[in-house]
């Protein structure tokens, strides 16, 4: 059982798996890094300084706090501008995979684009493929005493 176990866990689709997992995890920090590093301050200068990070709606009264962290002590608030910055990071990273599936589609219809590559084939076996051929249509088109082919 355990044979089967360390077999199933090392197959090629396993490790594959694992190695996309932690690639996605670096490429998330990534994306957030660029969404709060980049992306929300020039959001934030279009909209007259508008931190989104911090924006709040206070479900309570007895929230006087400013910032996100000293009202969420103080009580129940709605962390719109929290939701805004996900979503934000949501249609960067689908567009930045949209963008990849799309390169790696266009290099596979210009794979199968290409024709395949002629290989030399023996003279043997292109006079055996004639040979096949004028079987397959039941005529000849070879004269008594030629050789299909050409001579040898």
């Amino acid at each position: 059982m355990l044979k089967e176990f360390r077999e199933f866990a090392l197959k090629g689709n396993m490790v594959d798996l694992a190695i996309g997992i932690i690639i996605g995890a670096a490429f998330s920090g990534l994306v957030n890094s660029i969404v709060a590093d980049i992306i929300m301050p020039i959001v934030g200068l279009v909209t007259g300084g508008v931190d989104f990070s911090n924006q709040f709606i206070a479900l309570s009264s007895s929230v006087t706090a400013t910032s996100l962290a000293q009202a969420r002590e103080q009580g129940a608030v709605i962390a719109y501008g929290n939701f805004l910055t996900l979503a934000i990071n949501f249609v960067i990273v689908a567009f930045v995979l949209f963008m990849v599936v799309k390169g790696m589609n266009r290099l596979k219809r210009k794979e199968e684009a290409k024709p395949p590559e002629a290989k030399d084939v023996p003279r043997e076996e292109k006079l055996l493929e004639e040979i096949r051929d004028l079987l397959a249509t039941g005529r000849s088109t070879v004269r008594p005493g030629q050789v299909p082919g050409g001579d040898f």
